[in-house]
Order: C-alpha cells, then structure tokens, then sequence
C-alpha cells in the first residue's frame, strides 16, 4: 500500500468550501443494467456507458479537479482528452489515472487495501459469502491481483468478459455509503439487497485504509434492533435502514435527518441517540417525507444553495401544505391522507423530553438559516421547475433540487431542469455550462476565488436516467468551516 499521511476529516455545514470528497465514476457495471433488473437495481431505465463517461461524468471530474486539486489538470487539458490517451486519465485502475488525495476515488481505496492479505481473505469471504459463490470461485478470487479484484467487486466480472453476480451500479452515489459530521463517519445500512455489497466494501475501507486511521474511534455503524430477526413483514419501520442522502449537516450542533423510503424512523431513532450519546452535535431534526419513489431521499426534496438559499420542491412549501388553492371540502378531505403528510420534529440534546414541531419546510430552512448560520438576508427559496405544474414534478424527478455546493454559492447541477434555471437566473445567479467553464479556467479567464452565486449546468441526458445528481454523486470528506 502506497504511503498515506491520514487526512482531516472535518464536515460541519452543507455549503462550506468543498476541499476532499469521495467519488466513483461510472464503470463497466452500469453497462450491464438490464430492463428488468433496472428498478431492482434502483435504476429507472438503462443507461449509455460511453456518453455517461465521456460526454457527463468526465465534466464532473474536471471541475471536482479545477475545484479542488488544480495542478492535476490546468494545462493539462489537451494531453488528458487527447483521443490516444483513451480515457486513461479517468480510470482508476490504469497508470495514468489522476489519482487525487482531494477527488478521492472508491475503487482506488479499494485496490489498496487488498494489497493487504488479510484483509484480502477477509474481504473476498465475505463477498462470496453474500452473493452465494461457490468454492472455486473464491479460490479464482483470491488469485487475482488487487487492482483486478476490486474491478471484479464492483462491476461483477471476472476475466474480462465471465460475470460472478451482479454488478453495484449504485456505487456511483458515494453520498449513500455514509455521512462524515464534524469529525465522526455514520456508516449507511441500506434499505435494498441492491446495495448490500457496497455498504460492505465502503466499511472496509473506512476501517481499513490509512487515508481514515486516525479516526477509527469515531466510526459509528448502526445495529440492528434486538430481535430484528423475528419481525414480521409489516415491521419494516422497526427495521434499521439509513442512506446518506437522508442526513444533512446544516452546521457543527445540527443534523437533518430523513425517514423517507430509504431510511425507517428505527434508524432515525438509533442515530439520534448515538450522535448524542457521543456528543456528536446538539440538536437533530427528522424530517418524514411521503415513502415515494419520486422523493428516495430528503436531498432530492431540497438542497442548501447558500446560507440564506435554499432549492426545494414547492409540494412542501408553506403554501401546499396549507392548501391555499383548496376549498373547505378539499381541505377537510386532503387533510385526512395520512403517509402524504409532511412530519418534522426537533430535537435538543439538552431537552430531549420536549421537541419542537414544523408545519412546513421552509420554517424549518428559515430557522436553519437565520439561528444556526446567523444569515442576517433574507432567506430565499428557488423551487423546482420554478413552482410551476408540471415542471416542478418533473425537474424534482431529474434532481432539480439535488445540487452540490463547492463553496458557498456555486453549486452544480443538470442543464435539462430549464425551469429551475429560470428560478436560479431570477434569483441573481449567474448561469455556465459546464464545457465554458472548464475552458475558462483553463484560460485563465475565470478564477475559482473569484466565483460566486453561479449555477454551473452540467450535461446530464443519461446520468440523470440513473436517479441521482451531484449532492448524491459526493461524499464531503472536509469542507471548510464557515465564517
């Protein structure tokens, strides 16, 4: 294993500067996703390997790099998409792969940590132990080099072309595997069989690599509830699942957190308890948004664009959920649907007995912003398709509220959200596309220091067909502190 100096990990806000996150870039798994497996592999439909790489995700590792880690790319451009260099830039397990301890690659980690013998054994055990594999084939496992091994872990293909089992397309939402706040990791327990092996491989490496030593102590995993085992079928909220996507660190005392499809009030009640009884922050909210495969998690409902802006999904606004429009009638009937209510309760550490209550989102994003981020602005709302039917249903659908911020203000996102962008340019913000921008920086015509409230649009027809945006596609590692 190369030599390793521990880095910092420290995340205490949702829009501090981005320094060191975890990413996976799309391999040869999401190649593989067929119809009838895409929604069990939480896909809404298949995928183009080759313009997801070459013509999304690439973008994304350029501007994560510009961003984060510029002397591995300004200048460098030319050389990089030169079309004999085949990509090797991108390829975590190819010579001339970027290799960034700031745009910190999954598989690169994994590599490395098989390079240790035992872990290897260990390691392959368990994957053949929860995907069923024969004997030989874990003999075949254990004779493969590291950087092969961890391929075939995650796209399920050995030798080139024989598939094992079935490949984790979902690897590339790092966000879900776990949630660095303040100096402690909450590793995820996924609520899919989909995600089992990443869950996994991603307790692996946070045990196991020396990027992460120094902070063993502060992993904190989730245990199932006593006697889980013997639940019935309807007892699935007594079940311990959680997903990153449903935990947001809005500042160093306060957490969000989901109960949506993904993530089960147990798990909420789990985590709550333990990131208290560890000192971890002061006071946590949970949000229960409608278990809807629209919404999978609170971050597809709403992200923090600056501490006085927010994007979200105008059905949870003050106005919806009060249903202005209605009649008495509508409202007595609306009233009485139970799962499609909006439920958000907070929690003091100092005052557990007596949690306070939300009618609406934005009370609850005001408060944020105003007494735990003292914004002294006015706090502002830019909502999906700019709060228009249908548009909003259908921009929140393709992540018009799941944005990653890289330092407060400038935010990523898809170009195909049009009306979103309308909500983003009337509030001010400046609009780039992706390919401008890199060659901006490249020309030195754009300084990242420079930049701000900007929304840069990524390409987005494919990677948007696998239900996640930036916010999902990142685990923050270190942000800075805000002011």
């Amino acid at each position: 294993m190369a030599k390793h100096h521990t880095h910092k990990l420290q995340v205490s806000s949702e829009i501090g500067t981005l320094r060191r996150l975890l990413v996976h870039s799309p391999d040869s798994g999401l190649g593989k996703v067929v119809p009838s497996k895409a929604q069990d592999w939480l896909f809404e439909d298949i995928v183009h390997l080759e313009t997801i790489r070459k013509k999304e995700y690439d973008y994304y590792t350029k501007i994560l790099l510009y961003f984060l880690d510029p002397k591995k790319i300004k200048g460098k451009l030319k050389n990089i998409d030169a079309e004999k260099n085949k990509r090797n830039f991108y390829k975590p397990d190819h010579a001339d792969f970027f290799q960034s301890d700031k745009v910190v690659e999954l598989q690169w980690l994994l590599a490395e940590i098989l390079n240790d013998h035992e872990i290897k054994l260990k390691l392959v055990a368990s994957v053949c132990a929860i995907e069923n594999c024969s004997y030989d084939t874990q003999k075949d496992l254990l004779a493969l080099d590291a950087i092969s091994l961890s391929k075939t872990f995650i796209n399920g293909t050995i030798n080139k072309d024989k598939m094992l089992f079935a490949p984790i397309p979902n690897f590339i939402f790092t966000r879900d595997i776990g949630i660095v706040i303040n100096d402690h990791v909450l590793l995820n327990k996924p609520a899919k069989k989909a995600r089992t092996r990443e869950a996994l491989i991603a307790k692996y490496i946070f045990y196991n690599h020396p990027f992460f030593k120094d902070f063993q102590q502060n992993i904190i995993e989730l245990s199932d509830t006593h006697h889980h085992f013997l639940l019935p079928k309807e007892g699935d909220d007594k079940k311990i699942t959680l997903e990153g996507g449903d935990v947001m660190v809005v500042s160093k005392d306060h957490v969000l957190i989901g109960v949506s499809e993904r993530t089960s009030w147990e798990a909420a009640h789990q985590a709550i308890n333990t990131l208290f009884e560890k000192n971890v922050v002061k006071k946590i909210t949970v949000i229960k948004i409608p278990k809807k495969r629209d919404y999978m998690h609170i971050d597809t409902v709403f992200t923090q664009v600056k501490r006085n802006v927010w994007v979200m999904l105008g059905n949870f606004s003050k106005k919806s959920m009060k249903h202005e429009d209605a009649d008495s009638v509508q409202r007595a009937l609306e009233g009485n649907k139970k799962d499609d209510k909006l439920k958000i309760i907070q929690f003091r550490k100092k005052d557990v007995e007596n949690p306070k209550h939300f009618d609406n989102l934005e009370d609850l994003l005001i408060d944020v912003s105003e007494n735990d981020l003292g914004s002294k602005e006015k706090v502002r709302f830019i909502y999906s398709g700019n709060n228009e039917f249908p548009f909003d249903a259908r921009e929140q659908w393709t992540d018009s509220c799941n944005l990653l911020s890289l330092k407060e203000g400038v935010v990523l996102g898809y170009d195909r959200n049009d009306k979103t962008v309308d909500a983003f340019k009337e509030n001010g913000f400046d609009i780039i596309h992706a390919n401008e921008l890199i060659e901006q920086l490249e020309n030195n015509k754009i300084t990242v220091e420079n930049m701000k409230d900007t929304l840069i649009l990524m390409p987005s027809a494919e990677l948007s067909r696998a239900r996640g945006g930036f916010h999902c596609m990142s685990m923050p590692l270190l942000r800075e502190e805000l002011e």
